[in-house]
């Protein structure tokens, strides 16, 4: 498939996990990437794996405004265009509200609700020009509560409030915007979770698929919403995560 040939799509958080796989994905499509995200040796890395075009790597904080303007002004520069804004990069911190420091609570709200607001901020306009669409990556805990993880709630419960209020006031322009919530899936945010057996199969208990996602499960609901396919779609927070949502939270009972 080639949906996104002569597109361009920036991607933040690129340097890993969701973020690394979408690239891979959009690239394979056809589409120019720019890989966004703090670390350059990581972007540089996931930069070798593309399949060949006219791709960037910039080096940038989200959470920092200034630097997401001059990372709005760089891509303009250089392609004059913007289709897919994917607003991935994120961390989690976790720990009852009392134990949570300010600075982490801060530091967690400038990656994953300050970061999104920046870069839409930033490229909207370019996106108002192609009528291209944004793809917030929240999270089935912003669907949600989860046990000892409120500070990352609130973030993900807000990125996904904002995405219907975004879609409400940009469709009548031609733009779309929809979030992707992933359930637990494999990257370095979950490490440890990775390797504790027993937690695995508590997870696994409430997951009708019984697996943990893989980054490259996510991409390719990211690139279908982004797609043409998805045209008639905003404003939608769609869960990826093995039928986790389905329950009612109730314990298996037979």
């Amino acid at each position: 498939m080639s949906r996104f040939s002569q597109k361009v799509v920036v991607i933040t958080g690129a340097g890993s996990g969701i973020g690394a796989a979408a690239a891979q994905r959009f690239a394979s499509e056809g589409a120019s990437v720019v890989l966004v995200g703090r670390t350059q040796e990581k972007l540089d890395k996931v930069l070798s794996t593309l399949a060949e075009g006219q791709h960037l790597v910039v080096s940038c904080d989200v959470g920092e405004a200034e630097q997401v303007r001059q990372l709005a002004d760089q891509v303009q520069r250089t392609y004059g265009r913007v289709d897919v804004l994917v607003n991935n990069a994120g961390s989690i911190v976790q720990g009852k509200i009392h134990e949570v420091a300010i600075e982490d609570w801060k530091k967690l709200m400038s990656t994953d609700l300050d970061g999104v607001y920046h870069c839409t901020h930033f490229f909207m306009p370019a996106l108002l020009n192609s009528k291209g669409n944004v793809v917030n990556i929240s999270s089935v805990s912003g669907l949600g509560g989860d046990w000892g993880m409120s500070v990352y709630n609130a973030a993900k419960g807000a990125v996904t409030n904002f995405t219907r209020a975004l879609a409400m006031d940009y469709g009548s322009d031609g733009v779309r915007v929809n979030a992707i919530c992933p359930g637990f899936t494999r990257t370095d945010l979950t490490e440890d979770a990775q390797e504790d057996q027993g937690l695995l199969e508590q997870f696994y208990d409430r997951i009708p698929l019984r697996r943990a996602g893989e980054p490259e499960d996510i991409a390719s609901a990211i690139a279908f919403i982004a797609s043409d396919d998805a045209r008639y779609i905003t404003g939608v927070n769609l869960p990826v995560d093995g039928g986790l949502t389905a329950s009612n939270g109730q314990p298996k009972q037979a």
